[in-house]
């Protein structure tokens, strides 16, 4: 079986899992954390060497502040685990996004993270928080322009490389593969450059229902697309 180098995830349903089982959103926001630890270790296991999954998007601030606070919490709690899986089992971790939002004991865990976890060879697992794709590219065209204006870079030389060397991407592989959960069908400002050449997998399963065998059921998917690129079939 093909596996796909880099699959990204965008963690859809925690709300609506939590409210089918009676309890409240928070609850489902908790069991979505864990299962990310899970599918971490499954798709290392399988062969995937990069994972990358939205977990808070600039559109989430427009949510009820209580939910809002509740996220903040659980990301400060999931930091300290994420150090911890990362020890565990040799974990890159990387963040993606404008943090510059966030609370300042929040950064310091992120940074800490990173270079806690940045020699490890392990998989190299991204977090998109407080990312919108849109908002990536403003700021990476913003970061050209300065370079620009300063005649570091000259417009005519700019290339696509270029640009890329902006994102908050840099230097990581464009994903082969994209599931989306909880069977919604869109993008959601999600890696929307990174995305250009990507297979899409919808599962109609809630995020904290998305299993070993839901992976498994994606990447058999991805083996059956005809992958093209520039119209010649990829070897």
């Amino acid at each position: 079986m093909n596996i796909p180098n880099h699959v990204a995830i965008i963690l859809d349903g925690n709300g609506r899992w939590a409210k089918s089982k009676g309890m409240p959103r928070n609850y489902g926001h908790v069991q979505g954390a864990k299962n990310v630890e899970v599918i971490c270790e499954e798709a290392y296991r399988m062969g995937i060497q990069y994972l990358t999954v939205y977990a808070f998007s600039t559109e989430n601030w427009k949510r009820s502040q209580d939910e809002v606070d509740a996220l903040m919490k659980l990301l400060r709690n999931y930091m300290k685990t994420c150090l911890k899986t990362a020890e565990k089992n040799n974990m890159c971790v990387k963040v993606i996004g404008d943090i510059t939002r966030l609370d300042e004991d929040i950064r310091t865990r992120i940074l800490e993270l990173e270079e806690a976890t940045k020699e490890n060879t392990g998989l190299h697992f991204q977090i998109a928080i407080n990312y919108g794709s849109r908002d990536e590219i403003r700021r990476a065209v913003t970061g050209l322009a300065e370079q620009v204006k300063a005649g570091k870079i000259l417009p005519e030389t700019i290339t696509e490389e270029t640009i890329e060397s902006f994102l908050d991407t840099k230097g990581i592989p464009d994903p082969d593969l994209l599931i989306r959960t909880s069977g919604e069908e869109r993008l959601s400002n999600f890696l929307l450059w990174q995305l250009a050449y990507s297979e899409f997998y919808f599962a109609e399963v809630h995020w904290p229902d998305f299993s070993k065998k839901e992976l498994e059921k994606a990447v058999a998917y991805y083996n059956k697309r005809d992958r093209r690129f520039g119209g010649v079939k990829e070897e």
